[in-house]
């Protein structure tokens, strides 16, 4: 097999673009998608102030209006960063300092380790001989440019750290925003899911707490331009992502089960080689020249215990009380990682098995929220990792808010929980432990629900809200019970096997997942598939 890019594949002549907006076939436009008329909750708050989008209306056209979605989408990620600055008023003015920083919300790393790792004293801290920065390469330098930068505003000798939270917050808000750009851009003809992003409580409330945000818009841009069928430039972020968090590797086991369904190996191949070379290019650098401190992350990684509201820590809160045996740090590795790899493998197996082509927001948010439940730690900042999946893979705003609703609990409960072992802090301030166990079960909780909600979707693509309102749409319409011959079900899902499984251009799926790129059209080849879907077109046709 050569290692080349493939060239994008012809599609049925008059049908749609990709991007819904009429190509140079001469397909026909297609109007965006609106919320008032396909999510269930948002057309009934709809109905109360006004009503829906009129039918004869085109969605996504504004005659010239100003307020394009984009624009309207930026200004609401605007405001959000401006509650989310609010919020952290406390801090900001008096300081970051326990327990009051735990009482109010508004913990931030980038507060504690401005002088806690040395950047006070030397911007450039973690490449220091003996430095102890406990964070990725990319982040690093981030962290240390952000501190050259404080040093030049006019107030950072009266306030150094202030100045210093600025300045990753101001970088923090540019790179929300432009999440909410390629998410809009990402989701096909529903622009408008990138409004969660916007205003996701998750991400007001966490998004200053680390700098995971640049991570988060990195993969978001990989996966867009992926989407674009530029699976090379779309590794080069991913490993960009991956010098900064190591979780956007993770989208490289999604691409996987698309290769093996379709035995198109290119794509995955060409993500992967420009993942590596991003990555080298950042910490090879930095590996020649310092290995020990480009070390300390890994290192830190391996032998730290159970970290802060994860299930291993949960463990050990409930049998500390109880007189139970805990977790060791020196077996939770084990553990998490196992745990992990029995996920991920569940995940590989599914979507390699399943009758329908998985979307890969869909697997990609399955597997980094697998990553999420089975970390050593979990972060109050991790959310902001999902929140983007969430919005292309599962974007109904009822679950959105279920969700981000237990999350929002659980930010309050681990500070509680900090604030009780902090000093000065008064009993009656404090939190039982119970509650903040109960805290991290409902956030495993609520992010299972949205696992399961993806699943049921991958299994059942006619409930899958992107794919229904996609080009090509009508396809994966839900029959009528009973209808035909009584098995109306089946023989939908027949001739989606169909569809999916003839060779012929004239016959795959017009638009079916916006960020598939060459996966997008691709009929499923591996034997197992192939086999099951002649064996469904025999029976039913």
């Amino acid at each position: 097999m050569s290692l080349r890019t493939p060239a994008p594949g012809p599609r049925t002549p008059g049908a749609p673009s990709r991007t819904g907006a009429g190509g140079p076939d001469g397909g026909a436009p297609v109007p965006a998608s609106v919320p008032s008329r396909t999510d269930g909750l948002v057309r009934r708050l709809r109905e109360g102030l006004g009503g829906p989008v009129g039918r004869h209306t085109v969605p996504g056209r504004t005659g010239g209006s100003f307020f394009t979605p984009l624009r309207v989408m930026i200004l609401l990620t605007t405001l959000s960063a401006v509650v989310a600055v609010l919020l952290k008023t406390p801090c900001r003015l008096g300081g970051w300092g326990q327990p009051e920083v735990y009482y109010a919300g508004c913990y931030s790393d980038w507060a504690a380790l401005y002088g806690g790792r040395g950047f006070a004293e030397d911007p450039f801290a973690p490449f220091a001989a003996g430095a102890g920065f406990e964070y990725p390469v990319l982040m690093s330098v981030v962290a240390s440019i952000a501190a050259v930068v404080s040093r030049m505003l006019p107030f950072s000798d009266l306030n150094p750290t202030l100045a210093y939270w600025d300045v990753n917050f101001l970088l923090t808000a540019v790179l929300w925003i432009v999440t909410v750009v390629v998410t809009a851009r990402s989701a096909g003809r529903r622009p408008w899911d990138a409004v969660m992003v916007a205003v996701a409580p998750g991400i007001v409330l966490a998004g200053s707490v680390n700098w995971d945000l640049w991570a988060v818009a990195l993969l978001a841009v990989g996966m867009w331009l992926f989407g674009g069928r530029r699976p090379l430039l779309a590794g080069l972020f991913f490993g960009l992502g991956a010098a900064m968090k190591l979780y956007p590797l993770l989208i490289l086991g999604a691409l996987l089960i698309l290769a093996v369904r379709s035995r198109r190996w290119s794509p995955f191949l060409w993500a992967t080689l420009g993942t590596v070379i991003a990555w080298l290019a950042v910490n090879l650098p930095m590996m020649i020249g310092n290995l020990a401190a480009w070390s300390v992350f890994f290192t830190f990684s391996g032998e730290r215990g159970p970290g802060l509201s994860s299930v291993w820590h949960a463990w050990n809160v409930t049998m500390g009380r109880i007189g139970g045996p805990e977790i060791r740090a020196e077996d939770l590795s084990l553990l998490a990682y196992g745990a992990f790899f029995l996920a991920c493998a569940a995940i590989f197996a599914l979507g390699v098995s399943c009758r329908y082509r998985p979307r890969l927001a869909q697997l990609t948010f399955l597997i980094v929220a697998a990553f999420v439940l089975c970390n050593k730690v979990y972060s109050p900042q991790f959310v902001v990792w999902l929140v983007p999946l969430a919005a292309l893979a599962v974007p109904r705003w009822r679950d959105f808010l279920i969700w981000q609703f237990v999350e929002v609990l659980h930010f309050w409960a681990i500070w509680m929980y900090l604030a009780k072992g902090a000093s000065d802090s008064e009993v009656q301030h404090s939190m039982d432990d119970t509650f903040y166990v109960l805290a991290i079960l409902g956030h495993m909780a609520a992010t299972l629900y949205l696992m399961g909600r993806v699943v049921e979707q991958m299994l059942a693509p006619w409930d899958d809200p992107v794919r229904a309102s996609l080009p090509g749409g009508r396809i994966w319409t839900r029959p009528a019970a009973g209808a035909g011959s009584g098995r109306g079900l089946e023989a939908a899902a027949a001739r989606m096997d169909h569809l999916g499984f003839d060779a012929t251009e004239a016959e795959r799926l017009p638009v079916d997942d916006p960020l598939g790129g060459h996966y997008d059209d691709a009929p499923d080849r591996a034997p197992w598939l192939v086999r099951r879907h002649r064996e469904a077109a025999r029976t039913t046709w």
